[in-house]
């Protein structure tokens, strides 16, 4: 077992927080759909299909998405966690909201993520606040 999920495992964590080995078939599926559907996002971006400007909050959120593991489980830090967590939220909606007019069955897609996240949202701002 490795420090960090020893360190996570000392936590505080809400009597509703689901197991741990949970978060990895979650993740996995959500990857796919992920994968998938910003891929077509910015397969049009690059072909001119849609603006930029329309493709950026997806790259901001993979860059969030991304920076969340190496903060909560590397730095060990969940005030940074929660942050990270928050803008992954924020970025998100911001890209739900900017592709529905072009590519409205990307933005449905993001249902499943949108869902997740904000669970994810409110269980790390919780952990940040009970271990505080």
């Amino acid at each position: 077992m490795n420090n960090s999920y020893l360190w996570y495992q000392t936590l505080i964590k809400p009597l509703w927080s689901p197991p741990s080995w949970l978060f990895g078939p979650v993740w996995t599926l959500l990857y796919v759909i992920i994968a998938v559907s910003f891929g077509a996002v910015f397969y049009k971006a690059f072909t001119g299909k849609i603006a930029w400007l329309v493709a950026l909050p997806f790259a901001l959120n993979l860059v969030f998405n991304f920076a969340f593991t190496p903060l909560q489980f590397g730095l060990k830090n969940n005030l940074l966690a929660s942050v990270d967590i928050l803008l992954v939220l924020g970025t998100l909606i911001w890209a739900i909201i900017a592709i529905y007019p072009h590519i409205r069955w990307v933005a449905y897609s993001q249902i499943p993520y949108l869902l997740w996240v904000s669970f994810a949202a409110v269980l790390q701002l919780t952990i940040t606040y009970l271990n505080r």
